[in-house]
């Protein structure tokens, strides 16, 4: 990158590059540094009783300010888990006649930004701050771009976050950096998966891997990104679902399994939506949607409490309530009453009637289901804060799902719904193979129309069901959403560390060269 394209404050930095190289000191240096504390530990756990503990420390940390009071320098680093204060005198890092140490470096060549490591003894400052006193100084690594300018406190706390998005998800690396809220929403999201795989270890589920090319898209109804497979020179798709491949290894004899699962739809990209997503399936066998309705709920109580200390969850100016048991009411029920009209027994020509009187779009591929899917979605969806199941689709909509055992014309099937948004999707399994097979017929029926979003059918799959899968219910939570809700973000790019976002054109760079 040529001189042209940088910055004045990035060429003052690469000129302090060369003056450190200079002098002989590598920026970069590659030994290991031996950090034995983090601030939280001294800021937490020193006192006058434990300063013994504490005579001799070893830290380092990105610095995140500088301030000169001449022979003494007060700098605040950030670590991994905080701000802490070193106290760096001229005369204890550099105790001979040598100061260029802490006259050129400290004084001059070192920026906000740039990583550093002392060795010193803790202790605490007149104004009450507990601090490292350093008797060595060591640059780590030279940050040759400056972090954008946040506002902070006294105490090196940011109060005033960068919000632009366009940095915030293209340089998702520097908004972890200046905002500190960002880091604790990631490092939730991980408190969040594992709270999950505890609850379901501990009642003997297995946590599994399933293939993320694969020859059929199976498992939803979703548009998939196609690549090619070089050395059999055929066309491969990334899943749009484990579903399938989950079920196969009910077949195979497991009771319970589960899957955090990366999945790729190519579709559109909106506050709640990201063609690359993570979503939790998990199959029981013997079990059906009545009880996964029940764990499903134990289950989310279990998330409020890791996460907040209650089952009461904040979402902007609302307040939801995950303690169970959780309000029930079937698909046709809801539509009914958020518009009090009755759809339960309409045809396709009727539907389409009753999308053009609510003014719902529709496209000549939809089929049954695909209607009922788009009046549920304008009219009702959106009216479900509290968590509320909705139950009982028609078959039309649900190919993968057992017909309901008393109910003739649905499934059972139940939607989770909260804060107007779908959370997760459930079935008592379709384990009839005749069946099974009738409903991806269908599905293909419906391609041939135009719908790009039908099942494609996967023989293996029908053939794994002919072995005989016993009575099994399954479930796909969208761990996105859920952190959404539970983190109280208003958008999937706020929980998704690296979002998609269209290419950047470097600077500098041929056209041709894109990041």
């Amino acid at each position: 990158m040529s001189d042209q394209h940088l910055s004045e404050q990035e060429i003052i930095r690469r000129q302090k590059l060369q003056e450190l190289n200079a002098l002989g000191i590598d920026a970069y240096p590659a030994a290991l540094y031996p950090v034995s504390h983090y601030s939280t530990d001294i800021k937490e756990q020193f006192t006058e009783a434990t300063k013994e503990q504490f005579a001799t420390v070893t830290v380092a940390g990105r610095v995140m300010s500088l301030n000169d009071k001449g022979k003494v320098f007060f700098i605040k680093i950030q670590d991994a888990k905080g701000i802490l204060q070193l106290y760096v005198k001229r005369d204890e890092i550099c105790p001979g006649e040598d100061k260029t140490l802490f006259d050129k470096v400290v004084k001059h060549l070192t920026d906000l930004g740039d990583f550093i490591g002392v060795t010193g003894y803790v202790f605490i400052t007149k104004t009450g701050e507990t601090s490292v006193h350093a008797n060595s100084f060591t640059l780590l690594a030279k940050a040759l771009k400056p972090l954008p300018v946040v506002k902070r406190d006294e105490e090196g706390n940011v109060f005033d976050e960068v919000t632009d998005p366009e940095f915030k998800y293209r340089q998702r690396y520097a908004d972890l950096v200046v905002n500190p809220s960002v880091r604790e929403t990631f490092t939730k999201r991980t408190i969040l998966m594992n709270t999950i795989r505890q609850f379901l270890n501990e009642r003997g589920a297995l946590e599994v891997d399933t293939p993320v090319l694969q020859a059929i898209p199976g498992g939803a109804a979703a548009r998939p990104f196609i690549t090619h497979h070089n050395a059999l020179d055929v066309p491969f798709y990334l899943r749009i679902a484990n579903e399938l491949y989950l079920k196969r290894l009910i077949v195979g004899g497991f009771d319970w399994v589960y899957e955090f699962s990366r999945n790729f739809r190519n579709e559109g990209m909106d506050r709640t939506h990201n063609p690359e997503f993570t979503v939790l399936e998990w199959y029981t066998a013997y079990k059906d949607y009545f009880w996964m309705m029940e764990i499903t709920e134990q289950l989310f109580e279990k998330i409020a409490l890791a996460l907040h200390g209650t089952t009461d969850v904040k979402v902007g100016d609302k307040t939801l309530s995950f303690k169970a048991p959780f309000k029930r009411i079937s698909i046709f029920e809801s539509v009914k009453e958020n518009t009090g009209i009755d759809i339960s027994e309409m045809d396709e020509a009727q539907l389409r009637a009753t999308c053009k009187q609510l003014n719902i779009h529709t496209e000549a591929s939809m089929g049954k289901g695909k209607l009922i899917d788009e009046i549920f979605g304008a009219t009702s969806e959106g009216t479900y804060i509290q968590p509320t199941f909705i139950i009982d689709y028609p078959v039309e909509m649900s190919p993968l799902t057992k017909k309901h055992r008393s109910k003739p014309g649905l499934v059972e099937r139940f939607e989770l719904m909260i804060n107007g948004k779908e959370l997760a999707n459930a079935y008592s399994e379709l384990n009839d193979p005749i069946d099974q097979r009738e409903r991806f017929e269908e599905q293909l029926r419906l391609m041939q129309r135009g719908d790009d979003e039908a099942m494609f059918i996967d023989y293996d799959f029908l053939r794994a069901l002919e072995y005989g899968m016993p009575p099994t219910s399954g479930i796909g939570i969208g761990i996105d959403r859920l952190c959404m809700l539970m983190l109280n973000q208003p958008s999937i790019q706020d929980v998704l560390l690296f979002p998609q976002m269209r290419p950047e054109k470097v600077a500098g760079a041929d056209d041709k060269d894109k990041v």
